[in-house]
């Protein structure tokens, strides 16, 4: 196999290089919360929609979806196309989450239902960013160098924690320094050296492979294994449970999410806001292309003895293997070195656009509850130490995580979001489109849910086929798919904020105005959209559409 050699390092200190002149140019004036968590709410649509990209895809979605290609085909595929669901965000949520110049969703979500529901958000979603996103993130990363690198500082198991240590110290001291302004400039460079990067591991993989009809007939002879759709039957992704979580989870991520939505906030105007989700959505539409495709392609050549990817101890494909052995095994050099920058490229955005609202979640929503009187510089100051302990916190976790990952980084994300996503798409949904849901149902909905969800998957890591088998109830429960439960526990979500609700009387009309859609201000969100918004909107729309057309039907 081969490793990096001097042009490749050259590309990589250029590229980090490249960052630091971002970063130095953009880091000026970080004295209020303003300029440190919305980057002074001065950002136009570009840095926007290439931060959504970029923050959305990280090396978790390179390093887990390559190996979900490999391994599941395309049955990952319709958590990719949800551009149509940033859409959402787009013409849906962005207008009331701009208009209420809130900092952040659960500050929004006090707006809408009091107090308690913002905390039980802020809390929930702290401590999801530590146990899921920030520590896969890492580990995927982590995965790579010791691949990559694998005799550079001696041994694979030494260049995976010298890369997961040096990246996230180097991407935590920008976020730091930074603040969003630096995230968002730093995630435009970013998000086109990780296209490009990608983009040329699907190019050079296809003409080793023969082309892209050797790919349909490498599919076409393991149709059940890497088909878009598969049949009800089929006990990890039956079609019908993907056509019902998905959604649930998308709405969550991309129009719901701290994470995602923080980015918009920093728009120079609602206009700006709503055309940033738009370009955001419409660079989401390329992930099945550059990431999943290549997994397929690796799959492929690693059964026709073109590639020697790594196996488990179980004798399958080493999933998450698939992507970095096709970077050094395919790729010249300079070129191989530009997508080692692309891996780097998604490992630090993602966990910049992370350390920045972690900390956003934890000064604004948590610490200035408790601390009113604490001036602007101090709450910085308090931002800024937060995200330090968030590095820490993610890099005491990588231990574990490959006990918790063995179905794959991407499958164990969709795993937990299924379970998380359910009560916090209800009540906002709810929200937005009743003004009868009051407080009571918020809080029934969103506690109710919480612990349903990680009840499932406490039980699900214990009991099971496999498992422990009795008793049979919760051997049932846990082996239970994750996509039906995240449904039927989005139903019993929705039941409870509706029942609890009408125990109690409704909001004040006037309290929550402009926060539901029968008391928005129509005059208002018309003056901000015209027809390019209506033709990006039918662009993204289109090639979902297309995309789904043409794989439903590729193989047969």
């Amino acid at each position: 196999m081969t490793t990096l050699n001097l042009v490749d390092w050259t590309v990589v200190g250029l590229y980090f290089l490249v960052l630091l002149i971002v970063v130095i140019a953009v880091t000026r004036k970080q004295q209020n919360t303003t300029d440190y968590f919305l980057a002074g709410r001065n950002v136009g649509f570009f840095a926007i929609g290439a931060s959504i990209f970029a923050s959305n895809i990280g090396s978790e979605h390179v390093v887990g979806l390559a190996g979900q290609g490999a391994s599941t085909g395309l049955a990952m595929a319709h958590y990719e196309l949800h551009a149509w669901i940033v859409v959402l965000l787009a013409w849906i949520f962005v207008p009331f989450y701009y208009e209420s110049k809130v900092f952040t969703i659960p500050e929004f979500l006090e707006r809408r239902f009091g107090p308690k529901p913002r905390w039980m958000l802020s809390l929930v979603s702290l401590a999801a960013y530590v146990l899921t996103k920030v520590s896969v993130t890492v580990y995927a990363g982590a995965v790579v160098f010791s691949t990559l690198l694998p005799d550079t500082f001696g041994s694979p198991q030494n260049a995976f924690w010298v890369g997961a240590i040096a990246t996230v110290l180097l991407t935590g001291l920008y976020t730091v320094a930074g603040g969003l302004r630096a995230v968002l400039y730093t995630d435009s460079v970013q998000a086109v050296i990780l296209i490009i990067g990608s983009v040329a591991v699907t190019w050079f993989g296809l003409d080793r492979l023969g082309g892209w009809g050797e790919l349909r007939e490498f599919t076409s002879q393991n149709v059940a294994q890497y088909a878009l759709w598969r049949p009800l039957s089929d006990p990890d992704f039956p079609w019908l449970g993907i056509l019902i979580a998905s959604p649930i989870v998308g709405i969550w991520y991309w129009c719901t999410d701290q994470y995602i939505v923080q980015r918009t906030l920093a728009a120079r105007d609602l206009k700006t806001a709503r055309r940033g989700a738009l370009f955001g959505a419409f660079l989401k539409v390329s992930p099945v292309m550059i990431f999943l495709i290549p997994g397929l392609i690796g799959a492929a050549l690693n059964a026709r003895g073109l590639l020697a990817i790594p196996l488990t101890s179980g004798g399958g494909l080493a999933g998450d293997q698939v992507f970095p052995t096709m970077v050094t095994t395919l790729l010249p050099e300079g070129l191989r070195g530009l997508v080692v920058a692309a891996l780097m490229a998604a490992l630090m955005s993602s966990l910049s656009s992370l350390f920045n609202s972690t900390a956003t979640l934890f000064t604004v929503d948590i610490y200035e509850k408790l601390r009113p009187a604490a001036s602007q510089l101090h709450l910085v100051t308090v931002g800024r130490l937060v995200t330090v302990v968030v590095v820490l916190l993610g890099l005491a976790w990588i231990p574990i995580m490959p006990l918790i990952s063995e179905g794959g980084l991407y499958q164990y994300l969709q795993n937990v979001q299924g379970y998380l996503a359910p009560p916090i798409t209800a009540v906002f949904l709810l929200g937005l489109f009743s003004s009868r849901i009051n407080t009571r149902g918020a809080v029934w909905g969103l506690g109710l849910g919480f612990v349903l969800g990680m009840s499932k998957l406490v039980i699900q890591a214990l009991f099971g086929a496999g498992k422990i088998e009795s008793p049979a109830l919760l051997a049932a429960i846990g082996d239970f798919n994750f996509l039906y439960f995240s449904g039927v526990l989005f139903v019993i979500c929705v039941v409870t904020i509706v029942v609890a609700s009408r125990t109690d009387t409704a909001p004040d009309r006037e309290r929550i105005r402009g926060l539901t859609y029968d008391s928005i201000d129509r005059a208002a969100m018309r003056a901000s959209w015209d027809r390019r918004d209506v033709a990006a909107t039918a662009v993204v729309l289109g090639l979902v559409a297309a995309i789904y057309l043409y794989f439903s039907f590729w193989v047969g």
